[in-house]
């Protein structure tokens, strides 16, 4: 038995002398590079979808079908913003086909959600609760606040309350709060 594992083995071992063995060394280095570039992509979608877990995320539900014309014109007015991920809703779904089932996208590094709710509910945006913001100078308060209360409400127009140099607070177009405050 010991002889024909050694015949087996010798065998094995000058079939595997005599091939080209440079294309297969080739490939066994293209598939370890792949696995470690898989291996570190995997990493990175992990650690990123632990960094959403921990964050608080504002969610804004829309049932006037306006969560993507919402969305667009927060990305556009706030610096270092963009949209991550959109889903929206299929010919089979309950409401308008392609409107938004979901939506990730970020203003200024926070996280906010969106959806075109196919429900009507008894409720809609409150002014209790908003978004702050500090605004670095007198271009950036004026700038927002002016883009924010174009079609929408001022409920406190611009100006020093005593708490704070300046301050405003306003219900934009799509009937979110935001309230703007100077540092």
């Amino acid at each position: 038995m010991n002889k024909i594992l050694s015949i087996i083995f010798l065998l094995s071992l000058t079939t595997l002398s005599c091939t080209d063995s440079k294309p297969e060394k080739n490939s066994i280095v293209e598939i370890e590079q792949l696995r470690l570039e898989n291996d570190s992509l995997k990493s990175l979608l992990i650690e990123n979808k632990e960094n959403m877990k921990k964050q608080m995320i504002t969610s804004l539900t829309f049932q006037d079908k306006n969560a993507e014309n919402a969305m667009n014109f927060y990305v556009e007015l706030f610096d270092n913003s963009k949209i991550i991920n959109v889903l929206r809703w299929g010919k089979e779904d309950p409401t308008v086909e392609g409107t938004i089932m979901q939506a990730t996208f970020e203003l200024d590094g926070n996280l906010f959600m969106c959806s075109d709710s196919p429900a009507i509910h008894d409720w809609d945006f409150s002014p209790a609760v908003s978004s702050y913001l500090e605004c670095e100078n007198e271009s950036e308060i004026e700038r927002l606040f002016s883009k924010l209360s174009e079609n929408g409400k001022v409920t406190m127009a611009l100006r020093n309350y005593g708490f704070s140099q300046k301050f405003g607070w306003v219900i934009d177009q799509f009937g979110v709060s935001w309230q703007l405050n100077l540092k």
